[in-house]
């Protein structure tokens, strides 16, 4: 494995098992406690990161370009002559060993991870979060409330964003991508759905994000979720739009990212949904374990795999997916327990992260088919793919989207070029470009879907 590879493979098993542990607070006292910035140096792509020791012998991380913030360190030492940590949890026991130099106000060592050493200096100083030129700031030209409403005894927190006035306003409701994201979609440095809230709401729309179960101000866990649990807490949703005097509960409809696409065709295809419309981006259109068989191909050849490993993944994909679509999650979990242990301790994945890729969430998005619920739709639907999306193939997802949506007498299925899955200007299309792309969604998707959607449901 090339060393530039193998630090982005620890970012990616750091957002997957351990993003979302908070930092501690950092103190005055020793040299080495406070903030501290650097550079891995990788060849070619050196890697910023910043550390926060703090007076209790806690320590945390930050990698901006990962979309890493606040992951809580292990085996730490703030010693001047010992300066140490490790990152749990994480294929390579990936670790940091050096000293504080006095002379130079430096701590200097080597970060080590799956054999490969490479040189870390770092500095006093916090470390600065990437360029995001699109984030909205406040103050906005809208009016932006907290809410919270019910499934059940699930209560969902999220942010309602609506035009100045009395309205009545046409209402959109965000569906994120999967797993736990917050109200925001937030990963790897970036808040799409801040920014499609935004975009819409100053085009004159109401606009509802929430965090996604156990995340945020929403209660349950995503987990222990199927299907079923997500679709009625989006109808939750928009019954608590509907609800709103200054909504119109006639035009409200869904936007859905990547597995939200999923599931806003499956919300809208309800007899009694009531939606008006439903944009879908990178919204899959053919059977969920065909489209991780397809990811991991897609994303292994980009990355220069042999094809011998290819084909190995692809087996071990399907044979695990095979099993879980047989109803035997048991198996399943068992099944890439056995496989992990035969790959080489460099390459293995943690218990946390097997655990969550075999949960009841994990096992009915993989069993899922959209093709009923994409058949049966009869609004107003748009959905777009980016040529270099190497998670929801345009490839793979544009034909079966148009025939799936045939019948439907207004859907329009656009592709936009040199898009990722993030609907980001890209160069591979490769997730390990996502933070250090300054664009969050492409100007020209924003003005595509604003324009898309006035000429459907006018604001006034």
């Amino acid at each position: 494995m090339r060393t530039g590879r193998m630090v982005v493979a620890v970012v990616f098993f750091i957002v997957a098992a351990v993003a979302g542990c908070s930092s501690s607070e950092s103190g005055p006292s020793g040299p080495v406690r406070g903030d501290w910035r650097g550079a891995i140096e990788v060849p070619g792509a050196p890697l910023a990161v910043g550390v926060s020791f703090a007076d209790n012998g806690t320590a945390a991380i930050d990698i901006p370009l990962q979309g890493v913030n606040g992951v809580e360190l292990k085996d730490v030492s703030a010693e001047p002559d010992r300066v140490e940590f490790a990152i749990p949890n994480l294929p390579g026991d990936p670790k940091f060993q050096g000293k504080y130099d006095k002379g130079s106000n430096r701590i200097v060592g080597e970060f080590r991870q799956a054999g490969q050493s490479l040189p870390l200096r770092m500095e006093p100083g916090k470390i600065e979060p990437p360029a995001r030129p699109q984030e909205p700031k406040p103050p906005f030209p809208y009016r932006s409330d907290d809410v919270t409403y019910h499934n059940g005894d699930i209560t969902i927190a999220g942010t309602l964003t609506r035009p100045e006035g009395n309205g009545p306003f046409p209402a959109v409701l965000l569906l994120s991508g999967s797993g736990a994201q917050d109200r925001n979609e937030e990963l790897m440095g970036h808040k799409p759905f801040l920014l499609v809230a935004d975009t819409l709401t100053r085009a004159g729309y109401a606009v509802l994000r929430a965090d996604d179960r156990g995340i945020g101000g929403t209660s349950g866990k995503l987990d222990d979720a199927n299907y079923s649990d997500l679709v009625n807490d989006a109808a939750a949703g928009l019954s608590f739009l509907r609800a709103r005097p200054e909504i119109d509960p006639a035009r409200v409809g869904l936007f859905g990212h990547s597995e939200g696409g999923y599931l806003a065709p499956l919300v809208a295809s309800r007899p009694d949904s009531g939606v008006a419309f439903a944009i879908l981006m990178a919204g899959p259109s053919v059977p969920a374990w065909d489209v991780l068989i397809e990811q991991n191909r897609a994303l292994l050849t980009a990355g220069g795999a042999p094809q011998s490993a290819i084909d190995e993944q692809v087996t071990f994909i399907t044979e695990w997916t095979t099993l879980i679509r047989s109803g035997d999650l048991a198996g399943a979990k068992d099944f890439s327990r056995r496989h992990n242990e035969s790959l080489p301790p460099d390459q293995r994945a943690s218990a946390e992260t097997l655990d969550a890729y075999n949960t009841t969430y994990m096992a009915s998005f993989i069993v899922y088919d959209p093709a009923p619920a994409l058949s049966a739709l009869r609004i107003p639907v748009l959905a777009f793919y980016g040529t270099k999306d190497m998670q929801v193939l345009a490839t793979q997802n544009e034909q079966p989207m148009r025939d799936r949506l045939a019948a439907d007498p207004d859907a329009t299925v656009h592709v936009f070029p040199d898009l990722n899955h993030l609907m980001q200007p890209a160069t591979s299309g490769l997730p390990s470009e996502y933070t250090s792309i300054e664009t969050t969604i492409s100007p020209d998707v924003l003005t595509y879907v604003t324009e898309w959607l006035t000429q459907r449901v006018p604001t006034h």
